[in-house]
């Protein structure tokens, strides 16, 4: 399979601007692509291949969107992990990976990682509860 030909899938989760952008880009390749938002009226549903509407945040719309793909990427943090992670296994390619994305939908977690790698960040507190 080549990355640069039509038999290559790229599969993007979310169709805002940051998805139209991608998608500009794969234009300029024989990239097919495909899109899946929670929208019909999203930027990227008339310049990509295939445009499905569903649910970013459900494993069995995620995972099965998935399964369509040789590569799949996300322009919005607001996705199922879970189902990342199964694809992964799967042999499906994820950039970023779902173990960076679980890292950074947890801003906390996102912080300790900084300050763990040296990665210069504003102070911060982390707090359990709502009512610390």
């Amino acid at each position: 399979m080549n990355y640069f030909s039509s038999d290559f899938k790229l599969g993007i989760l979310g169709g805002g601007q940051l998805g139209k952008m991608l998608l500009t880009e794969t234009q300029k390749f024989d990239i097919y692509t495909c899109v899946l938002e929670a929208t019909k009226d999203a930027p990227c549903a008339n310049i990509c291949d295939e445009f499905h509407i569903g649910s970013l945040l459900d494993y069995d719309t995620v995972y099965k969107f998935g399964k369509q793909v040789n590569t799949l990427t996300f322009e919005i943090e607001n996705v199922n992990v879970d189902a990342l992670e199964q694809l992964e296994k799967e042999g499906i390619h994820v950039y970023p990976s779902s173990k960076t994305l679980r890292t950074i939908q947890n801003k906390a977690i996102q912080k300790k990682f900084y300050v763990k790698h040296e990665i210069p960040t504003a102070k911060f507190s982390h707090f359990a509860t709502a009512d610390e």
